[in-house]
This record gives C-alpha cells, sequence and structure tokens, in this order.
C-alpha cells in the first residue's frame, strides 16, 4: 500500500469550526472555539485516515489574487470576526508544537498550495486525502486523490468522501468540468462573478452537455435557456476570467521537503503546555507527557493508620497550610510541597478520624482552602484566624466565568493540569492547589488594586453569610400550603376561562400547541415561526395582552404557575427539621459582585405583582421576636450622583427632593407641582433606565410610546443632568481603552463583549461598562454593611440575628426589646457604609411577617 499524506486547508476548516462551535474562551478572554474544534476534526481524520505524512496550508494574512481583475470583485468578501482573527496564528503555533508541517507562501492561496502538493506527490505515487470545507477542492478529485468535505446537520458533522468517480455520480461533471460549473454559477464568497441569471442548475447542465465553458461559447446559439445563451454571447470574456479564477494552481513553485511532513507524535510536551493555556481538558489524557504532574504527586500519600495521622499532624510546619474536605470521600492537607489525604469513605472512619481535620484546624496558623465557608461548618474551627479563600481570589481576577474549581486555578496560575481520577489524590492536588496558589493570587490581587476589596470585603464577608446559612429563616407551613391551594384554584379557574375563549382544551404549558391556538386558530397579529412553531416567549405575549384579554390570562396563568412550582411546592422541599430554611449565599456567581442565593432562590421572587409578594407571608419569626427590615433608597442613583458628578443630582439629593418628581418636571418642562402621577412614572423609568445603558428602543417598550418620545425623553434627560451623559460615555470609552471597567472599591468587571464584530453583543458590552461601576459598587457598599451590622449585633450582645440579604435590602430577626437598638445599628452601619458625595438612607419597616416588614 502506498505511503498517504493528508493534506488540509488550514483556513477552511478553522472557519468551520468557529461557525460550528459555540463561543469558548480560555478563562483568560482569548477565543478558543475554532482551535477546538480544528483538533477535534485533525483527529479525527487522523484515527480514520493513518496518514505518514500531515501537511496544514494556511492563505496569507493579505488576499493573493490570480488575475489582475481580480481586485474588482474584492469587496463581497466578508471580512474575518476578530474573535476567529485572534485565532489563527495561535492555530499556526499549536500546529507547530504538534510537530505538524504548515505551509503558507507569499502570491498563493491555500487551495493552491494544497492543489500543487497533492499532483506532487500523486505523481510520487503517494495516496492523497484533502481535508477541505471549501467545495471548490473537489476539482482536485482523481482515482488517488481523495476530497474529504466536513457538513454539519442539525448540530452533527459528517464527512463526505469524493474521488474523481463521486464527483461525476453527485454533481454529474467530472472533477475538471466541475471547474467550468463554478465559473459560470459564480460564487461571491470566492470573488468569482460568473455569468448574471446563470445558477447552479443551469450551469451544470450546460457543462454536462458541452464539457467546457469553451466548447459551449461555440455553441451559444445552441444553450438553453435562451439568457443563458445571451449572457454567453455578451459577457464570455467574464466567464473566461472566472474559469481563471475558479481553476486551482496545480503547478505552483515553492519549496517543500516530503520527508520534512512525516507525522510523528503530536502529542508532544510543547503542544501540552499549548492544550494546558487553552484549557482543552478532555483532550490532555492523550498525552503521555505531564513531567510536572508526576513529579508533583510523588509527594502525596494517602493514610489511614490513626498513628501516622497523628504524626503527619503533629509535623506540620509551615505557616500556610492548604486543607481541602470532600463528604463521603476525605480530608487532606499540603505542607511545605507535600500533602496527604485521609480517607472517610464511610460512617466507622469519618467517626474516627473526622476530628483530626478539625483538630488541625484548630492548630496555630494561617490556612488556604477553596471554600472558606464550607469548612466553617465544622463545630470548633475557629473564626478568627487569617484564613485565605482561594475561590474568592480567582473570581476577583475573573469574574466572568461561571463556575470556580480547584483545577481551573491550578491550570491558569500554576500552570498545572489535573486529570486525576482517583478522589484521595484528587484531594491531594486540591490542598497543594490552594497551598502554592495563595501567594500567587495576592500578588495578582496586589497589581489589580484588588487586595483591600478581598481584605476588608470579601474574606470577612464569608463568616457573615455563614452566619446567615446558620441562622436560616422560619417559615410557617400551614400558611405555606393555604398560599399554594389558593394558587392552585387560581391556576385551574384561568385555564378553564381560556379553553373557553379559544374554544378548546389544549397542553398551556406547550409554546407549540399555544402558537398554533393563537396564531393559527384564533389569527392573532404579530406571529414569528420558528423551527420548533411559533414563538410565545414573554415579550411577544405583553405585546398582545393589552388587546386581546385571553393573552393576558395565558400570562397570569404562566406567572401563577411559576409560583406554585417554585414557591408554594419548590420552598416546602427546604424546610428542615427545625422549621427554618437554610439556604445558601453565593458570592462567587454574579460578574457585577452582587450576591447570590440557592437552595432555594430567595431574591428572585416575583415582587412587581401583588400574589408574588404576598410568598413573604410564610417567612416569620421566632416567638418573642419581630422582623425589621432595612432598604437601601434609591442607592443606584445615589452612586450615580456621585459618580457622575452632576450638580443638578447632587443637589436634588442632598435636598431631600423627590428625584422622580423633579426629574420628570425637567424633562417633561412642567412646573414640579403640576407633574402628574404617569409623569413622575415615566420619569422613574428613566431614572432607572439610564442607569442600565437603556436604548430609545427599550425605553419605548417600556412606556408604551413610540420611539422617537422615548429619544427625546432621553435627550431632555441628559440636557436636564450633563454630568451623567459625560460619565456614562466615559465609562464605554474607559472600558474599550482598557477592557474593563472597576466599582469606587477598584472591583473589575472585565467587558470582552466591546471587542465583538457582532453588534448588539457590543452594544451589551456598552451597557455593561455604563452599569457595571454602579451595580458593582451597590453592590459591594452592601456587603460593607452587611458585615458591619452582624458584627456590630455580635459585639453587642445581642440576641437579634441577620437572616436575609435581597438586592439592597437586609432583613432582621430581632428580639422584642432589642428592636430599637437594632434599627439604630442599621441607621448607623448602612447608611455610613460609605462616604459618598449625596447621603445613603435606608427605610425599615417592622413586622411579624416578611410581608409585614417590607
Amino acid at each position: 500500500m502506498a505511503d498517504k499524506i493528508l493534506l488540509i486547508d488550514g483556513h477552511s476548516i478553522l472557519n468551520r469550526a468557529f461557525y460550528g462551535l459555540p463561543p469558548l474562551t480560555n478563562g483568560k478572554g482569548f477565543h478558543t472555539n475554532a482551535i477546538y474544534g480544528f483538533i477535534t476534526i485533525l483527529l479525527k481524520t487522523i484515527e480514520e485516515e493513518k496518514p505518514s505524512y500531515l501537511t496544514v496550508a494556511f492563505d496569507r494574512s493579505e488576499p493573493t489574487f490570480r488575475h489582475k481583475m481580480y481586485k474588482e470583485y474584492k469587496g463581497t468578501r466578508k471580512p474575518m470576526p476578530e474573535e476567529l482573527r485572534e485565532q489563527v496564528p495561535v492555530m499556526k503555533e499549536v500546529l507547530q508544537a504538534m510537530g505538524i508541517t504548515v505551509v503558507e507562501q507569499a502570491g498563493l492561496e491555500a487551495d493552491d498550495i494544497i492543489g500543487t502538493l497533492a499532483r506532487r506527490c500523486s505523481s510520487a505515487d503517494k495516496e492523497v486525502v484533502v481535508l477541505s470545507g471549501d467545495k471548490d477542492l473537489l476539482q482536485l478529485a482523481t482515482d488517488t486523490v481523495k476530497i474529504k468535505i466536513p457538513k454539519t446537520s442539525k448540530g452533527q458533522t459528517t464527512i463526505e468522501e469524493y474521488y474523481a468517480k463521486d464527483v461525476k455520480d453527485k454533481y454529474q461533471v467530472t472533477p475538471s468540468e466541475f471547474i467550468d460549473v463554478k465559473a459560470l454559477m459564480g460564487d461571491s464568497s470566492d470573488n468569482i462573478p460568473g455569468l448574471p441569471g446563470v445558477g447552479e442548475k443551469t450551469a451544470t447542465k450546460i457543462i454536462a452537455t458541452y464539457q467546457s465553458i469553451e466548447n459551449a461559447y461555440a455553441h451559444r446559439a445552441e444553450v438553453k435557456p435562451p439568457r443563458a445563451s445571451k449572457m454567453l454571447d455578451e459577457r464570455y470574456d467574464l466567464a473566461v476570467l472566472s474559469k481563471e479564477l475558479a481553476t486551482i494552481n496545480v503547478t505552483a513553485d515553492f519549496p517543500f521537503e516530503l520527508e520534512g511532513a512525516k507525522l510523528n507524535n503530536i502529542f508532544t510536551e510543547e503542544a501540552y503546555v499549548y492544550f494546558q493555556d487553552l484549557q482543552f481538558k478532555n483532550l490532555l489524557p492523550k498525552f503521555t507527557v505531564a513531567p510536572i504532574v508526576n513529579d508533583i504527586a510523588k509527594k502525596f500519600r494517602v493514610i489511614t493508620d490513626e498513628k501516622e495521622i497523628q504524626t503527619a499532624l503533629a509535623n506540620l510546619k509551615n505557616d500556610c497550610f492548604g486543607v481541602a474536605y470532600q463528604k463521603d470521600i476525605g480530608f487532606a492537607i499540603s505542607d511545605q510541597g507535600e500533602a496527604f489525604a485521609v480517607p472517610l469513605n464511610n460512617p466507622m472512619t469519618e467517626m474516627l478520624l473526622l476530628p483530626y481535620f478539625v483538630q488541625a484546624l484548630s492548630k496555630p496558623g494561617k490556612f488556604c482552602a477553596f471554600d472558606v465557608k464550607k469548612l466553617l461548618k465544622f463545630h470548633g474551627v475557629p473564626r478568627d484566624k487569617s484564613w485565605f479563600d482561594v475561590s474568592l481570589a480567582a473570581y476577583l481576577l475573573n469574574p466572568l466565568k461561571n463556575d470556580y474549581t480547584f483545577q481551573d486555578v491550578a491550570q491558569e496560575h500554576l500552570d498545572l493540569v489535573i486529570d486525576e481520577q482517583d478522589p484521595e489524590l484528587l484531594l491531594c492536588y486540591e490542598a497543594y492547589t490552594v497551598s502554592n496558589a495563595k501567594e500567587i493570587l495576592r500578588k495578582k490581587l496586589k497589581e489589580t488594586q484588588m487586595d483591600e476589596l478581598y481584605d476588608t470585603v470579601e474574606m470577612p464577608l464569608v463568616f457573615t453569610l455563614e452566619d446567615m446559612e446558620e441562622a436560616g429563616i422560619k417559615v410557617d407551613a400551614i400558611t405555606l400550603k393555604e398560599y399554594g391551594d389558593k394558587l392552585a384554584l387560581g391556576i385551574e379557574q384561568l385555564q378553564a376561562e381560556i379553553y373557553a375563549e379559544t374554544g378548546e382544551e389544549f397542553n398551556i404549558n406547550s409554546p407549540k400547541q399555544m402558537g398554533e391556538i393563537l396564531f393559527d386558530k384564533l389569527g392573532l397579529p404579530h406571529g414569528k415561526k420558528t423551527k420548533t412553531g411559533y414563538s410565545t416567549a414573554a415579550g411577544v405575549l405583553e405585546k398582545l395582552a393589552p388587546e386581546y384579554p385571553v393573552v393576558s390570562k395565558i400570562l397570569e396563568y404562566r406567572q401563577l404557575a411559576k409560583l406554585k412550582s417554585t414557591y408554594a411546592d419548590g420552598l416546602a422541599n427546604y424546610i428542615g427539621s427545625d422549621g427554618r430554611i437554610h439556604g445558601t449565599f453565593n458570592q462567587t456567581i454574579t460578574a457585577t459582585g452582587r450576591i447570590s442565593s440557592t437552595e432555594p432562590n430567595l431574591q428572585n421572587i416575583p415582587i412587581r405583582m401583588e400574589l408574588g409578594r404576598l410568598i413573604r407571608k410564610v417567612f416569620i419569626p421566632e416567638p418573642g421576636y419581630t422582623f425589621v427590615d432595612a432598604d437601601y433608597s434609591q442607592i443606584e442613583l445615589r452612586i450615580l450622583a456621585h459618580y457622575s458628578g452632576d450638580e443638578q443630582l447632587i443637589s436634588a439629593y442632598k435636598e431631600a427632593e423627590d428625584i422622580h418628581r423633579l426629574t420628570a418636571a425637567k424633562v417633561f418642562h412642567v412646573p414640579f407641582e403640576e407633574v402628574t402621577e404617569l409623569q413622575r412614572r415615566n420619569a422613574k423609568a428613566v431614572n432607572f433606565g439610564i442607569v442600565y445603558g437603556i436604548s430609545a428602543h427599550g425605553l419605548s417598550e417600556d412606556l408604551s410610546i413610540t420611539r422617537k418620545e422615548a429619544q427625546e425623553y432621553i435627550e431632555n434627560y441628559f440636557q436636564t443632568y450633563p454630568g451623567i451623559k459625560k460619565f456614562l460615555d466615559g465609562q464605554v470609552e474607559k472600558a474599550k481603552a482598557d477592557g474593563y471597567v472597576t466599582t469606587l472599591f477598584h472591583r473589575r468587571r472585565p467587558v470582552p463583549e466591546l471587542k465583538s464584530s457582532n453588534f448588539n453583543l457590543r452594544s451589551f458590552g456598552e451597557r455593561v461598562a455604563m452599569n457595571a461601576p454602579i451595580q458593582g459598587t451597590a453592590a459591594d457598599i452592601m456587603k460593607i454593611a452587611m458585615i458591619q451590622v452582624n458584627e456590630a449585633i455580635k459585639s453587642a450582645g445581642l440576641k437579634s440575628r441577620l437572616l436575609l440579604q435581597v438586592h439592597d435590602e437586609l432583613l432582621i430577626e430581632a428580639y422584642e426589646s432589642e428592636v430599637e437598638q437594632v434599627k439604630e445599628i442599621l441607621h448607623q452601619h448602612m447608611e455610613r457604609a460609605v462616604t459618598l458625595e449625596v447621603p445613603l438612607v435606608i427605610d425599615i419597616g417592622i413586622g411579624h411577617n416578611w410581608y409585614e416588614a417590607k
């Protein structure tokens, strides 16, 4: 069997991978989807073809021209998206690191290189396989040159294979005749003009009959249809030019040594480093080289003997221990580069050996962990020691990741890729990682000016959140059931009314069935059909609701159904044996720094509708206690006033004026005393919309006004508060220049969206640049207030305790005799959490349930 060479059309496969995969980054903002897709296709093809030689051809960065007239058609080709462009040079570096030959030549396109190499190698009795997403390369197919073309359909990629016979079978023309078909029909993406009005079917029929453009021209009077005959007669020169453009050069002159393209082991140490940095975790097991990991693992051990554990703990000498714990697996401690793990894989060993872990955590010294809050749940672990939480530091440095694992930290900050499967050794790696990453992360926090934010806000907040999780919140199970029953009745009644108005029963929860009823049967306007049927998204239905009562009822049905499933039924699953819900508060989820809650999520209770707000009635204090609720008043607008330095806005807040009424008076040009409630509501929407970078389109949707009116509102607003316009524009420019924006406390929010080639994504980035400093500063202020309020309550020895934080609101379960003291603590520490150009103000409510207190 002849040796085989695989020739790959670099840009073509890279382009296909880019558009075929969702956006991916390596955690540092660099896009990787095209590279990852390319390598996946490459490995699959190598496995299938088992070539002896491999070469990847790339176009030069600057366009090349096979004909001087080619430049006339240059403008039709779309520019390469920046997210793809940045991956091209790295792709070449990765291939070279894998020992794969990369060829590019000034004056030649990749298909000319491939065509020439295919001809040379075929002539040298080598079997040739060409991989490309470009159908043009079918002209190279022969009995010994096979063309492989990836095709993606419904998310699945298959490879079509063509020898010369296969081209003829599928396209009714030979590979060489395929050139003439392409020339007649043209291809704007390849800058081939073709003949006007001649499509693929006509071009194929002409060449199948006459074999070439030249022969078709000789018989042009016979060519059908008449318009094609006319074009061929009048624009023959264009057809000849198109053929020249469509013809791949198979005799190009460039150096190439076949032996230099010999395919050896592509999983090299150099490639391993690239795969680490690109975070291609599932490809790393293919490598047999991982010297760093192997050297580290030699210092790990698993111990089960009680005396050996005691000795290991007694010998801990470092001033910063890395610790890790995983329920049902065990614990691990790292000291001076070494680590040991203790399995706790059954109740007996856990009972016997877990106390040693708690004992270790009580030793003097500093401790590092990936999730300190989890360790604080062990009884007896002191909270006054100098902890370092690696997950928090990593989050501050890169707040855009969806989740954080210690493996990510190891890879990003230690250049260490961990693919260990053994659970005990994995714990050793975690302890080792947190111990060794601490100083690196500390240095990076200092470089980004976030060290103070970490030390004074994020780390102290861990202890506050643990106090809140331990306290939990009491739920009145009877009231919760009554609430659920009330919702069930409402859902049942709405369902009956919807069926009556539509004239038939259907699954209201099925978007497909609902779309057919509303838009096909009832003929409602604005129906937008997708691949799966009509869209029944909330935005679509909300436009119809004012004029069509049945749509309004469907929206209400959805709201009640969500309330019942998520809250009435869902909350019951989280009530503990003490009658309280002990949820989880998360610090590392949102990009702006806001806290989120899970199990359950109490921050998404729909408070805009009364029935949604009523769920708060089920949350009650213990007997002898009452709820005290404190809510920041317009904190984000106050921060905007501070940031912008706008004199009118600052003056309004200092004078404690009604900011929405004042804005209405300025924007609508009416006396302050004559502002109507509608005008005030509209001004309120503008005030808060500006904070989020709202557009005229968005405001028109919110207020049900024309886009022109909305644009006038916004323009009048900026005329009223010119400092705000200057500040917001400045934030966008800063983000474009720096790649990020910051809060008052130096929290960074990267804005990679501003570099996107997608207009909608760039517009989103601009809104982020405007809003993130404001929303992030509000989150920072709330965190400072939480820490101070919690510490003040504890320092005073009160029985009261902080239970919840929801957006700009704190909920305290106050002992009845301590209510006034708690109110004073809230005023003191929430309103003085930070000094701004305008005063911070809180509203306080008291009640026998959360609904009353709010």
